[in-house]
């Protein structure tokens, strides 16, 4: 697995997998390196399977909307933007990590779905608890 594109959120032993991959092979693999890591209780693995080429500029693109998304999270008193990572992948956003409840939850997808860009929003945020 490519570990530069996975991101790797831990709370209490529950370890969630999050980003993009090329293949499902590559999904199951690096979920389970992670149920073998000692002190592991649960491993959600929400990689998300994408194939094609991607041109620079898509690259780029993605990478505008994902700062857009960050900064529209830090502005927002209802979501805490360092409990959210958010990846982007041909305008795909996806979010995952712990979130202290529902609100901050649903409010992170609202806000990643008015940017500009964004094709689909994937909401993977848990909720502490």
């Amino acid at each position: 697995t490519k570990a530069r594109d996975i991101n790797v959120e831990v709370y209490q032993g529950q370890v969630q997998l999050a980003g993009f991959v090329d293949s499902a092979a590559e999904k199951a693999e690096a979920g389970k390196t992670a149920r073998g890591v000692e002190g592991v209780k649960s491993v959600r693995n929400s990689l998300e399977v994408h194939t094609g080429e991607r041109t620079a500029g898509g690259v780029v693109d993605d990478g505008v909307i994902t700062a857009k998304v960050k900064a529209a999270l830090v502005k927002d008193s209802r979501t805490k933007a360092f409990q959210i990572e958010v990846n982007t992948n041909q305008g795909v956003v996806q979010l995952a990590g712990f979130v202290d409840n529902n609100t901050a939850k649903a409010a992170a997808a609202e806000l990643a779905e008015t940017i500009s860009g964004v094709r689909s929003v994937r909401n993977d945020l848990e909720v502490k608890g």
